[in-house]
């Protein structure tokens, strides 16, 4: 659905189905949805800026246009990225499309199962623990309901990053409630939160400025055209450190 929000072609006639019937709901979808995407590409180049090398993208979907290999590579041709999602078909087109490049895995497995992503081959053999990585959870958490074990999740997590690792995330607040109801009744609970929900998922990592602000907001670049109200965008997102 995400996909087809963004005008791409790796997706299925149920997800335009429910999409389609989204952005009769909310017409503002696609743009949302754009500016989400922008957000993932400003949070990747700033964690490259920092020198990181190795990138964790967790409820990561099908890697299309402007994914995070495309990127950070941009930046620097050796960066290494595991594409993680819970969905078996996202999976699997997933690594059909990143057949060949040794730089980049995908791994199906649940948030929840956090001890068993960063044990999984894939992420050993790509990634370096001890070294900082970028950890993406762009526009996932709120598919995630508040339980204790997402909470262990994050804690997991968070305690497996080296310092100067980067979080980078993006979550639909109550403007989006409409939104919610339709995937709710699809099939999919989506849970909106507001800003201090969101920074409690945050507990352990240190918010980069600006902090928790609306999409739009967050270290625009410099030739973004006008945004109007960000509060439109129904999105808040941030980038924070593992001190």
């Amino acid at each position: 659905m995400y996909d087809r929000y963004l005008g791409g072609s790796h997706n299925f006639a149920a997800d335009r189905a429910i999409a389609d019937r989204a952005i009769e709901l909310v017409p503002d979808i696609p743009r949302i949805a754009r500016a989400n995407r922008a957000f993932l590409r400003r949070a990747v180049r700033y964690a490259a800026g920092r020198g990181i090398r190795q990138f964790l993208d967790i409820g990561s979907g099908i890697p299309t246009e402007g994914n995070v290999h495309e990127v950070a590579r941009a930046l620097d041709p050796g960066a290494r990225v595991v594409y993680v999602d819970v969905d078996p078909t996202a999976a699997v087109h997933a690594r059909q499309l990143l057949a060949g490049d040794p730089l980049t895995a995908v791994v199906q497995a649940d948030l929840h199962e956090a001890e068993r992503i960063l044990r999984d081959p894939e992420v050993e053999t790509l990634l370096d623990l001890t070294e900082p990585v970028c950890l993406l959870m762009v526009a996932m958490l709120h598919f995630v309901p508040d339980t204790p074990e997402l909470r262990s999740a994050m804690r997991v997590l968070h305690s497996a990053l080296a310092p100067g690792s980067v979080l980078a995330v993006s979550h639909a607040t109550a403007a989006a409630q409409r939104l919610a109801d339709l995937y709710t009744r699809a099939g999919t609970s989506m849970v909106v939160r507001d800003r201090g929900e969101l920074a409690a998922l945050l507990a352990g990592w240190a918010p980069v400025e600006p902090g928790i602000v609306w999409g739009p907001l967050w270290r625009p670049d410099p030739d973004a055209g006008p945004t109007g109200d960000p509060e439109s965008y129904a999105t808040l997102v941030a980038v924070a450190e593992r001190t």
